[in-house]
């Protein structure tokens, strides 16, 4: 398996926003060649369009590359209340506006459940949860989480608005102490690098410029039941996960993809959850493989 370690996060090619037809605006960043094969990516939690991945990838694998704010997030305008469903009916309108037919999907951490419910609503052609945030609510993982993200999922569980509303106190600086100090030493040679950091900070900074309220609803939501049907997705799967990433799954995401028909499962040695940005290249050239034949059938 080839690795190209990107050390810094690339500026984005194209940048801009799409009206949807209740008047919200949903923002959006490109990367890679405008012709090329389009990959939407549903990035991590509260973070903006700026945090693309593949710094150099794209570009040689064909690869446009579509980073969108959820609601709330970056430039997006909010929607309270909203729902997985809510967000992969925003892509289905967005990939009509921007010409990308079904794209494949990259679900990176928080994002994860919500390229999910893409799958699961036919918006993509193929999907690649990376580092993604599994269903903690699950019952088989109760007795398995750590005590302070048991009382989280209980709390969300009990009392979602009042979850949610303590989510809503987090900043940018909370969310960049919370990663670096749940990250092993692998993860944080990416993170620290000066270039990565710079970029990666900006991308947090925006995803809190409308405060708090659009990571909140997302994390209330990934945090809870998801209600959308795993069994039912029928489009390629491909299910990453770093061998040291202790964060996002406690099985590195063994039981999700037996919940996923067809869906290949790949456990990476010597990273963590830094792994979108240290193994983009074959992750996006299986993505790839996946998308042509996911348009007619399941992928294995």
């Amino acid at each position: 398996m080839m690795v190209i370690m990107t050390g810094c996060i690339d500026v984005p090619a194209r940048l801009g926003e799409s009206a949807l037809s209740d008047g919200r605006l949903l923002g959006w960043a490109e990367w890679g060649p405008s012709d090329g094969t389009p990959v939407l990516l549903c990035p991590g939690a509260a973070t903006s369009r700026w945090l693309g991945f593949g710094a150099g990838v794209v570009e040689a694998l064909g690869v446009r590359l579509i980073s969108v704010d959820r609601p709330g997030l970056g430039v997006s305008t909010p929607a309270p209340g909203r729902t997985f469903s809510d967000f992969a009916g925003d892509v289905r309108q967005l990939c009509v506006r921007r010409g990308l037919e079904r794209p494949a999907v990259v679900g990176n951490s928080q994002g994860a459940p919500f390229a999910l419910a893409c799958a699961a609503e036919g918006v993509a052609s193929a999907l690649a949860v990376v580092s993604g945030a599994d269903e903690v609510a699950m019952p088989q993982f109760a007795s398995v989480l750590n005590a302070d993200l048991r009382g989280l999922v209980e709390r969300t569980a009990c009392d979602p608005a009042g979850a949610e509303e303590f989510f809503a106190g987090f900043t940018a600086d909370a969310m960049w102490d919370m990663v670096m100090a749940g990250s092993p030493a692998c993860d944080l040679a990416v993170y620290q690098d000066p270039d990565f950091a710079a970029g990666y900070r900006r991308a947090l900074d925006e995803g809190f410029a409308q405060g708090a309220a659009g990571y909140a609803r997302d994390t209330v939501l990934a945090m809870g039941r998801w209600p959308f049907a795993l069994d039912e997705i029928a489009v390629p799967v491909d299910i990453w996960y770093g061998e040291q990433d202790t964060s996002h799954s406690p099985d590195n995401g063994a039981l999700l993809a037996a919940r996923v028909p067809g869906a290949r499962r790949h456990v990476v040695p010597g990273i963590g959850g830094a792994l979108l940005w240290t193994h983009a290249e074959p992750i996006l050239t299986r993505l790839l493989e996946k998308a042509v034949t996911g348009r007619q059938t399941r992928g294995s």
